[in-house]
């Protein structure tokens, strides 16, 4: 039968957990908006590099992520690279969401009035200046709600480290049910944890797409 006293007992082990599961969530979330701006910047150009950078993101998108998980971690090895199992996973997360979120920076960058890019040219701002002054900025307003989504999925995403010995807190949960030979209270810990964790970004990401909505207002 389902104990809610080892239910209690199970929430200080797995949140003992909690730290590594928010660096990696924070990280791969960071390498993803970096990795997903880079790659839609590269898309618009021209020629063979854009039709690479189409292609491997179509290829990210297409192929399960606990299938690129378990490349970087057993395959690489046998081709001589061997990589610690943190940073695969915080790769790994980063890399697959990037390429969901070049499609979110797409739509953000194609929302922005073409009469600005015009403007900054007109001004004398090189493409630079224009990508992050002027085109950077009013995309964000856009995109805000969207990449909070896409960061929470990353977040929900976490548990997949566990099949590569990331100590984070599905893989803490599974530890405790392995020792008590009781699953379901450690499961359901774990699952309240991500629910409140989740609920919280969703929050904080409306918040910040209010607070650029009355910006964008004055």
């Amino acid at each position: 039968m389902f104990d809610p006293t080892f239910l209690v007992q199970a929430f200080p082990v797995i949140l003992a957990s909690l730290g590594t599961t928010l660096w990696v969530a924070v990280a791969a979330s960071l390498l993803a908006a970096v990795l997903g701006f880079a790659l839609e910047i590269l898309r618009r150009g021209s020629g063979r590099a854009s039709a690479a950078v189409r292609f491997l993101i179509d290829f990210i998108r297409s192929t399960p992520i606990l299938v690129q998980i378990y490349f970087f971690y057993f395959v690489l090895p046998q081709c001589g690279v061997t990589l610690p199992a943190l940073f695969i996973g915080v790769f790994a997360l980063g890399l697959y969401f990037s390429s969901y979120l070049a499609e979110v920076f797409k739509a953000g960058i194609d929302a922005v009035p073409r009469g600005q890019n015009e403007a900054a040219v007109s001004l004398g701002l090189s493409h630079a200046d224009t990508l992050f002054r002027v085109v950077a900025p009013q995309m964000l307003r856009h995109i805000a709600a969207p990449m909070g989504n896409y960061f929470v999925s990353l977040l929900k995403s976490t548990p997949y480290l566990a099949v590569i010995a990331v100590p984070e807190m599905l893989g803490a949960a599974l530890e405790l049910g392995s020792d008590s030979f009781r699953y379901a209270e450690p499961m359901v810990a774990a699952e309240i944890i991500f629910l409140l964790l989740s609920i919280g970004i969703a929050q904080l990401v409306r918040l910040l797409e209010l607070r650029m909505m009355r910006s964008a207002r004055r």
